[in-house]
């Protein structure tokens, strides 16, 4: 039977194999193209996600080897490193760093999966491997579209990511959200998510919340799981909105967009 960790591993994989692809020809113009992320190039993307994998083994093999965890001085050394390098390097970092990073999450096996402890470093207690890999495929899916997005505007997050990450997204609203941005205006929205199906409430006010499915909303928004994602993540600009999604009630999509500025 498959685990959570298991499934993770395996999206980590599926999106590595995937942005690999698009890097392996990418010239000196495409990764200095402008990213989805705002004010990155592409190759700062791949240098954001060859540095995080580069730090993200260290953690892990530290982990499986029972010795401490890199400190904060490891981690700016990495990052001295990849902010110093060419985007050639970092393409052909990415390229390396990220597989062995995902080869040492598929090299363990069921029981270290299942007992493994990992101090990430900015959490008060270290975390097992399911918790570890869900935050690096959460980073990772993300800047992947922020790099595809650059060749294809039709791009979209890996679907082996998506139903991993919209059960996590209520934990990233207070960095992503902006409910000042509304004015002193509040509403509650039933939120009706497609592939996979989800239904919940979305509550704005003085802060933002995710609730059970509200009876009497005051609104509705109706749109597919990875659409939603995007929003959240402040990934959602005119452009890159695919048909269907629809915003009843008090708000529009535009407001959500101003909310939800992303990181």
């Amino acid at each position: 039977m498959s685990t959570a960790a298991d499934q993770i591993i395996h999206a980590l994989r599926a999106g590595h194999e995937e942005l690999a692809a698009l890097v392996r020809d990418l010239k000196e113009d495409d990764l200095r193209r402008p990213s989805g992320a705002s004010e990155w190039q592409v190759s700062q993307v791949l240098s954001h996600l060859g540095s995080g994998a580069e730090i993200g083994l260290a953690g892990l093999t530290a982990a499986r080897d029972g010795r401490p965890a890199p400190d904060g001085d490891f981690n700016r050394t990495v990052w001295r490193r990849w902010d110093a390098m060419s985007p050639e390097e970092h393409a052909a970092g990415f390229l390396e760093s990220n597989q062995r990073l995902v080869e040492a999450y598929e090299a363990l096996d069921a029981d270290t999966r299942a007992t493994l402890r990992i101090n990430l470093g900015f959490l008060p207690e270290p975390v097992d491997v399911a918790t570890a890999a869900r935050f690096r495929l959460s980073e990772f899916a993300l800047h992947q579209w922020d790099a595809e997005v650059a060749f294809n505007p039709f791009a979209a997050v890996t679907p082996e990511a998506v139903p991993l990450l919209i059960e996590q997204i209520g934990g990233m609203l207070g960095w992503t959200g902006r409910p000042q941005e509304l004015g002193g205006r509040e509403a509650t929205l039933l939120v009706r998510l497609r592939d996979p199906e989800r239904t919940f409430g979305l509550r704005l006010g003085e802060q933002i919340t995710l609730t059970d499915a509200p009876e009497q909303p005051d609104g509705e928004l109706s749109l597919p799981a990875e659409t939603w994602l995007r929003l959240v993540v402040g990934r959602l600009g005119p452009q890159y909105t695919p048909d269907g999604v629809q915003v009843t009630g008090p708000l529009t999509l535009d407001d959500l967009r101003r909310v939800f500025v992303g990181f």
